[in-house]
């Protein structure tokens, strides 16, 4: 299983301890809709309070060093947003991730 496919899984199990093993020490994640980012601790409480459902995942693209990923997520909201992220890898380990994100439809 490839370094993305663990990090949906992970999201979708609430599975924290995997979250831990995936994400570098010093990852950050830059949200360029927002214009915020977040560290390691930031984004796996965010993922285990269950706000982020995704659906038609699929990894468009990873080597060792780069991973692309898109999905449809869901927020508890009611939001729905087309996103494509760009993660980079340090050391076997996700060290950044940036989005694009699309409103979509409700």
């Amino acid at each position: 299983m490839s370094i993305l496919e663990k990090y949906s899984a992970a999201i979708s199990n609430k599975d924290e301890a995997t979250m831990n093993e995936l994400l570098h020490d010093d990852f950050k994640f830059t949200m360029h809709k927002s214009g915020s980012a977040l560290s390691k601790a930031d984004v796996i409480k965010w993922a285990m309070s269950g706000d982020i459902k995704q659906d038609k995942t699929r990894v468009v693209y990873e080597n060792d060093e780069v991973g692309i990923h898109h999905s449809f997520v869901t927020f508890d909201d009611g939001n729905i947003e087309a996103v494509m992220a760009v993660y980079k890898y340090k050391d076997g380990k996700i060290i950044a991730l940036e989005t694009g994100a699309t409103p979509m439809p409700k």
